[in-house]
Protein backbone atom coordinates (compact mmCIF):
# COMPACT_ATOMS: atom_id res chain seq x y z
CA UNK A 1 0.00 0.00 0.00
CA UNK A 2 1.28 3.46 -0.82
CA UNK A 3 1.24 5.73 2.03
CA UNK A 4 -1.38 8.94 1.19
CA UNK A 5 0.59 11.44 -0.55
CA UNK A 6 0.27 14.96 1.10
CA UNK A 7 2.39 16.36 -1.47
CA UNK A 8 -0.43 16.78 -3.74
CA UNK A 9 -1.86 20.50 -4.37
CA UNK A 10 -5.20 19.00 -2.82
CA UNK A 11 -6.91 22.70 -3.11
CA UNK A 12 -6.78 22.98 -6.77
CA UNK A 13 -7.39 18.72 -7.21
CA UNK A 14 -10.51 17.44 -7.63
CA UNK A 15 -10.22 13.86 -7.59
CA UNK A 16 -13.51 12.73 -8.63
CA UNK A 17 -12.00 13.47 -12.05
CA UNK A 18 -8.05 11.78 -11.16
CA UNK A 19 -9.53 9.12 -8.77
CA UNK A 20 -6.32 7.60 -10.27
CA UNK A 21 -4.51 10.15 -7.94
CA UNK A 22 -6.36 9.10 -4.55
CA UNK A 23 -4.34 7.27 -2.09
CA UNK A 24 -6.31 5.21 0.61
CA UNK A 25 -3.77 5.53 3.14
CA UNK A 26 -3.98 4.32 6.55
CA UNK A 27 -7.27 5.21 9.02
CA UNK A 28 -8.13 9.04 8.64
CA UNK A 29 -4.82 10.16 6.61
CA UNK A 30 -6.16 12.95 4.42
CA UNK A 31 -9.95 13.00 5.35
CA UNK A 32 -9.87 17.21 5.42
CA UNK A 33 -7.86 17.68 2.63
CA UNK A 34 -9.52 15.43 -0.68
CA UNK A 35 -12.12 17.39 -2.54
CA UNK A 36 -14.73 17.68 -3.47
CA UNK A 37 -15.39 14.74 -0.95
CA UNK A 38 -14.44 16.93 2.09
CA UNK A 39 -16.86 19.96 0.95
CA UNK A 40 -19.61 17.57 0.74
CA UNK A 41 -19.39 15.16 3.86
CA UNK A 42 -17.70 17.42 6.04
CA UNK A 43 -21.28 20.04 7.00
CA UNK A 44 -22.99 16.57 7.92
CA UNK A 45 -20.48 15.25 10.40
CA UNK A 46 -21.28 15.79 13.98
CA UNK A 47 -20.98 13.88 17.24
CA UNK A 48 -21.52 16.62 19.95
CA UNK A 49 -24.68 14.53 21.27
CA UNK A 50 -25.74 10.87 20.55
CA UNK A 51 -28.70 12.78 18.54
CA UNK A 52 -26.26 14.88 16.50
CA UNK A 53 -24.19 11.57 15.84
CA UNK A 54 -26.97 9.61 14.61
CA UNK A 55 -28.02 12.29 12.32
CA UNK A 56 -24.68 12.32 11.13
CA UNK A 57 -23.62 8.85 10.71
CA UNK A 58 -27.25 8.14 9.14
CA UNK A 59 -26.45 10.83 6.72
CA UNK A 60 -22.83 9.79 6.18
CA UNK A 61 -23.71 6.26 5.33
CA UNK A 62 -26.50 7.67 2.98
CA UNK A 63 -23.71 9.21 1.26
CA UNK A 64 -21.37 5.86 0.98
CA UNK A 65 -24.06 4.16 -0.19
CA UNK A 66 -25.02 6.79 -3.06
CA UNK A 67 -21.16 6.78 -4.03
CA UNK A 68 -21.38 3.00 -4.33
CA UNK A 69 -24.35 3.72 -7.09
CA UNK A 70 -22.30 5.88 -8.74
CA UNK A 71 -19.42 3.40 -8.63
CA UNK A 72 -17.41 6.42 -6.85
CA UNK A 73 -14.83 4.43 -4.90
CA UNK A 74 -12.73 7.17 -3.57
CA UNK A 75 -15.80 8.93 -2.28
CA UNK A 76 -17.08 5.68 -0.40
CA UNK A 77 -13.69 5.68 1.38
CA UNK A 78 -13.71 9.40 2.13
CA UNK A 79 -17.60 8.40 3.80
CA UNK A 80 -15.73 5.99 5.73
CA UNK A 81 -12.61 8.21 6.80
CA UNK A 82 -15.58 10.22 8.19
CA UNK A 83 -17.27 7.84 9.93
CA UNK A 84 -13.93 6.21 11.38
CA UNK A 85 -12.81 10.41 12.14
CA UNK A 86 -16.83 10.74 14.50
CA UNK A 87 -15.63 7.83 16.20
CA UNK A 88 -11.89 8.72 17.23
CA UNK A 89 -12.68 11.89 17.66
CA UNK A 90 -16.12 11.43 19.88
CA UNK A 91 -13.56 9.13 22.37
CA UNK A 92 -11.05 11.54 22.64
CA UNK A 93 -13.64 13.94 24.06
CA UNK A 94 -14.79 11.37 25.75
CA UNK A 95 -11.47 10.55 27.39
CA UNK A 96 -9.91 14.16 27.48
CA UNK A 97 -12.21 17.11 28.30
CA UNK A 98 -12.20 19.72 25.99
CA UNK A 99 -10.74 17.36 23.22
CA UNK A 100 -7.33 17.90 24.85
CA UNK A 101 -4.95 15.05 25.47
CA UNK A 102 -1.82 16.65 26.24
CA UNK A 103 -0.66 20.08 28.14
CA UNK A 104 1.68 22.50 26.54
CA UNK A 105 4.60 20.17 28.01
CA UNK A 106 3.41 17.55 26.15
CA UNK A 107 2.15 15.41 29.05
CA UNK A 108 -1.05 12.90 29.05
CA UNK A 109 -3.67 15.11 30.38
CA UNK A 110 -6.13 13.16 33.13
CA UNK A 111 -8.68 11.27 31.33
CA UNK A 112 -12.21 11.60 32.08
CA UNK A 113 -15.53 9.64 31.46
CA UNK A 114 -18.26 11.45 29.29
CA UNK A 115 -20.95 9.30 28.83
CA UNK A 116 -22.74 11.17 26.45
CA UNK A 117 -19.12 11.43 24.17
CA UNK A 118 -19.02 8.24 25.00
CA UNK A 119 -22.37 6.89 23.14
CA UNK A 120 -21.93 9.54 20.22
CA UNK A 121 -18.74 7.32 20.29
CA UNK A 122 -20.67 3.99 20.04
CA UNK A 123 -23.28 5.06 17.28
CA UNK A 124 -20.24 5.54 14.83
CA UNK A 125 -18.56 2.74 15.95
CA UNK A 126 -21.37 0.51 14.90
CA UNK A 127 -21.49 2.29 11.12
CA UNK A 128 -17.66 2.00 11.18
CA UNK A 129 -17.99 -1.64 11.99
CA UNK A 130 -20.34 -2.18 9.18
CA UNK A 131 -18.07 -0.38 6.94
CA UNK A 132 -15.40 -2.51 7.59
CA UNK A 133 -16.79 -5.85 6.88
CA UNK A 134 -18.77 -4.51 3.61
CA UNK A 135 -17.61 -7.14 1.07
CA UNK A 136 -18.56 -4.86 -1.70
CA UNK A 137 -16.46 -2.34 -0.28
CA UNK A 138 -13.50 -4.49 0.22
CA UNK A 139 -13.31 -5.40 -3.04
CA UNK A 140 -13.28 -2.15 -4.32
CA UNK A 141 -10.85 -1.29 -2.31
CA UNK A 142 -8.21 -3.73 -3.00
CA UNK A 143 -8.99 -3.16 -6.41
CA UNK A 144 -8.43 0.55 -6.50
CA UNK A 145 -4.95 0.04 -4.75
CA UNK A 146 -3.97 -3.00 -6.90
CA UNK A 147 -5.01 -0.74 -10.04
CA UNK A 148 -3.05 3.12 -8.35
CA UNK A 149 -1.05 1.52 -5.62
Amino acid sequence: MKPFDYEQDYKNLDLRQHPELYRVGRGEQGVLMVEPYKSEILPHWRFRTVELAKASSEKIMALFEAYRAQDDFVGMDMARKFIQMGYTRARRYSNHQGGRKYDADGNELPRTIEKEKAAAAAVFKACWDRLRADADYLARKKAHQQKYG
